[in-house]
């Protein structure tokens, strides 16, 4: 997984800040060609490795099929497409192994930023070889988050350099280089599939945004948010975020 995530990696460096084309899949979401192509380079190596997991990626229309499968290889191909088409750093190719609806096996492959991300169930998680560990923080004030901007209510948190790809934001918190990490709206499964799996394996709590246990391969493909932070803030991240956590997934 690591050699595949690592060619696809290289073969969307190459092509980062060149003449390629990209459009608007809709108003805000960015993709380009290299997307697409990344998805058929990975796709064609996955299944020759696990030719019995099913599929399921950003660029390749949902085949239901994949629910009776034990295995699901989810895949972005390019995860924050945004940073990628400005030509800057945050993006990275994210692969996970899913079984029975838990990440077992995760990678993101960052080239940009020289990073590799990695992940197995139960063996810990490594960012270039090295183990990873999430912070110690127990105090939710002055809390590290990687954020553009701070809305009011949150002012009493510390903004940190943010890269567009959530996984890579979840695996800051992996690295202890962020403490929290929060979003408040239905995502899909493969931005945060891989990236979930390397913040457990660091020692991080991570959960939907309303605090319950993520589920991997659902119909939907989908689930209310992400919350990825050090064991010692999880709960008053889950109060602070609740009103309106409960108000946005309605």
């Amino acid at each position: 997984m690591a050699a595949i995530a690592a060619e696809a990696g290289a073969f969307a460096f190459a092509k980062w800040r060149t003449d390629f084309k990209q459009w608007e899949k809709a108003p805000g979401n960015p993709v380009c060609e290299v997307d697409l192509e990344v998805n058929i380079l990975v796709r064609q190596r996955l299944e020759a490795l696990l030719p019995e997991a099913g599929w399921l990626s950003e660029e390749t229309v949902d085949n239901q099929d994949r629910l009776a499968c034990a295995r699901l290889w989810v895949v972005d191909p390019i995860d924050g497409t945004r940073d990628y088409v400005r030509g800057r750093p945050g993006w990275a190719v994210s692969i996970a192994l899913i079984e029975n609806g838990q990440p077992v096996i995760g990678v993101l492959d960052a080239p940009a930023r020289g990073e590799v991300w990695r992940a197995e169930a139960g063996k810990g998680a490594t960012l270039n070889g090295a183990p990873v560990h999430a912070g110690n923080r127990a105090d939710f004030p002055g809390s590290r988050v990687p954020t553009d901007t701070l809305p009011r209510i949150d002012s009493d948190l510390v903004a940190v350099d943010k890269p567009n790809s959530i996984a890579l934001r979840i695996a800051m918190v992996a690295a202890d280089q962020a403490d929290l990490v929060a979003t408040l709206r239905w995502g899909n499964e493969w931005d945060v599939a891989a990236a979930v799996l390397i913040a457990a394996e660091a020692g991080a709590t991570v959960s939907d945004a309303l605090g319950q246990k993520l589920k991997f391969n659902t119909p939907s493909a989908q689930a209310f948010g992400v919350l990825a932070t050090t064991p010692g803030i999880h709960a008053a991240a889950v109060e602070r975020l609740s009103e309106r956590a409960k108000a946005l997934s309605k």
